[in-house]
C-alpha cells in the first residue's frame, strides 16, 4: 500500500530517495480519489514485480498538507505527481486509467 507522507517527511522520502516517485495528492472526502485508491494499489503491486524498489509510491493528504500542495501547484484532487532527482517530470489530474500511470512510470524510468 502506498505510504502516506506529510510535509516533514517529503524531502527525505521523495526528493532525496534516488528513485522515481509517484505521489498521489488526495483528499479523504474526494470521490474520484476513492475510485483511484484500488487502481493505485494494483499499479503498485505490478510495479514492485517489474521494477523492485526503483519506484516509490506515496500519498499526500491535501487537507493536512496544504502548504506542500500549494508548493507543487496542486489545484485539484487527485493529482498524480511524478518526481525524479527532486524534479517534477510529469503530472496528471483527475481519474486516470491504470495504463496511463503505468506508461508514465515506464517512460520516466528510462530518462
Amino acid at each position: 500500500m502506498a505510504e502516506k507522507i506529510d510535509a516533514a517527511g517529503f524531502k527525505e522520502k521523495v526528493l532525496e530517495n534516488g528513485k522515481l516517485s509517484l505521489i498521489d495528492f488526495y483528499s479523504d472526502s474526494c470521490v474520484p480519489c476513492k475510485r483511484m485508491a484500488p487502481v493505485l494499489a494494483e499499479l503498485e503491486e505490478e510495479l514492485a514485480e517489474d521494477y523492485g524498489d526503483r519506484v516509490f509510491i506515496g500519498k499526500v493528504n491535501v487537507a493536512w498538507n496544504s502548504e506542500l500542495a500549494a508548493e507543487y501547484h496542486v489545484l485539484s484532487a487527485p493529482t498524480f505527481l511524478f518526481l525524479k532527482d527532486g524534479k517534477e517530470v510529469g503530472r496528471f489530474s483527475g481519474v486516470q486509467p491504470k495504463l496511463v500511470l503505468e506508461l508514465a512510470v515506464r517512460e520516466n524510468l528510462q530518462i
